[in-house]
């Protein structure tokens, strides 16, 4: 059961140890939503769709079906898995500019529930909670 914060609806700042998560492409062009975000103020690069790059993270969701992103939610959960000192906030990637509803997305992150160290939006756990 998921007994921790909630990624907020808008990140404003991060702590030194938080990571901001968010949808990306795999050309890393860090055009819009979340991702320009994550550019202007998390040291996203232009150019590298996926992983960490300073405080964000990037999980490409704008390059096929739920299918095809599933393995890189996998990596990032791993990731997230091998560095419990980091608090990961995961923002409700997939569910802005690349079209997807909350309902296609969230449980991509269900194996993730239990880990503490990964924050997810509200509305994800709500749909995960309810499988």
């Amino acid at each position: 059961m998921y007994n921790r914060d909630f990624t907020p609806n808008w990140i404003k700042q991060l702590k030194e140890n938080e990571i901001f998560v968010f949808g990306s492409n795999l050309g890393g062009m860090h055009g819009g939503g979340a991702a320009r975000a994550a550019m202007d103020h998390y040291g996203a690069v232009w150019g590298q769709g996926v992983g960490l790059q300073g405080q964000s993270y990037a999980i490409p969701t704008m390059h096929g079906g739920v299918d095809v992103i599933k393995p890189y939610v996998d990596e990032f959960v791993a990731f997230a898995r091998q560095h419990p000192e980091l608090r990961f906030l995961v923002t409700r990637i997939g569910c802005g500019i690349a079209g997807f509803a909350v309902e296609e997305i969230a449980p991509l992150f269900a194996d993730a529930i239990d880990d503490e160290n990964i924050i997810l939006p509200e509305d994800f756990v709500k749909v995960i909670e309810q499988q």
